[in-house]
């Protein structure tokens, strides 16, 4: 099949297609006499692993490695698979530590609002978005974690 159609069966653009192969994580298609590229199910297999760990948000990297691992076809490469998807957890974790942090503090930030006020009057809101001691500590909180 052609790349348009293996864009069409997998749900990925051609030019996703293109940059994938590029990136090495599909293998190369075989070349019909005319020149066209030849896909067989095999590229599709490998699209929808692809796009299935894409959507479990791992990144390309990690899928490299997935595949490499997968390829291998040696047993004892499977705790190095189970190893990069506990990593995968533990970022995810990570993000999602983040992310209740963060929304306590725009919780925090939404309470000092108490109705409408006008531009002579700003709500507490608008005063802690433009406070510059509340900028800092958050670029603080920021960078203090980026570098753990």
């Amino acid at each position: 099949m052609r790349i348009g159609d293996l864009a069409g069966q997998t749900g990925l653009t051609v030019e996703t297609i293109r940059y994938y192969e590029k990136l090495g994580l599909l293998p190369p298609a075989t070349r019909l006499t005319n020149n066209y590229r030849d896909y067989q199910a095999r590229h599709i297999e490998r699209l929808d692993f692809i796009r299935h760990c894409r959507n479990l948000d791992i990144g390309l990297e990690e899928i490299r490695e997935l595949l490499a691992n997968i390829d291998a076809r040696d047993p004892r490469k499977a705790a190095r698979v189970h190893l990069l998807i506990e990593r995968h957890l533990d970022e995810v974790d990570r993000r999602i530590a983040d992310l209740r942090e963060l929304r306590g503090h725009l919780t925090d930030i939404a309470a000092r609002c108490q109705g409408h006020h006008d531009a002579e009057h700003p709500c507490g809101l608008v005063q802690e978005l433009v406070s510059p001691v509340h900028c800092m500590c958050m670029a603080q909180d920021r960078k203090s974690r980026t570098n753990d």
